[in-house]
């Protein structure tokens, strides 16, 4: 068996709005000596895939202000912040 590299929990919420599935991601992990090898962007890549698979109408996840790489790493894969509320959205 391989190396675990990391790990996404991702939890299914209905969208009344949209009447569709939608997704929360709620932790993003990679194990300290993974960093930096496109392992989060690999995690992110097929939590979007999930969504698409499953009909999803959008994915959702929070990450605190402060947390600049985190931030960097979710505006460069597509994911817009919700200003108002502070969320991350990935619309599919």
């Amino acid at each position: 068996m391989g190396k675990v590299l990391g790990f996404t929990q991702l939890y299914p919420v209905f969208s009344s709005i949209g009447m569709k599935r939608a997704w929360i991601l709620n932790d993003l992990f990679v194990t300290p000596d993974a960093r930096q090898q496109g392992v989060a962007r690999a995690l992110l890549a097929r939590a979007k895939e999930l969504g698409q698979d499953t009909g999803s109408r959008y994915l959702m996840l929070q990450t605190h202000f402060t947390n600049k790489k985190a931030r960097a790493l979710y505006e460069s894969t597509g994911w817009k912040l919700d200003e108002e509320f502070g969320y991350y959205y990935l619309s599919l």
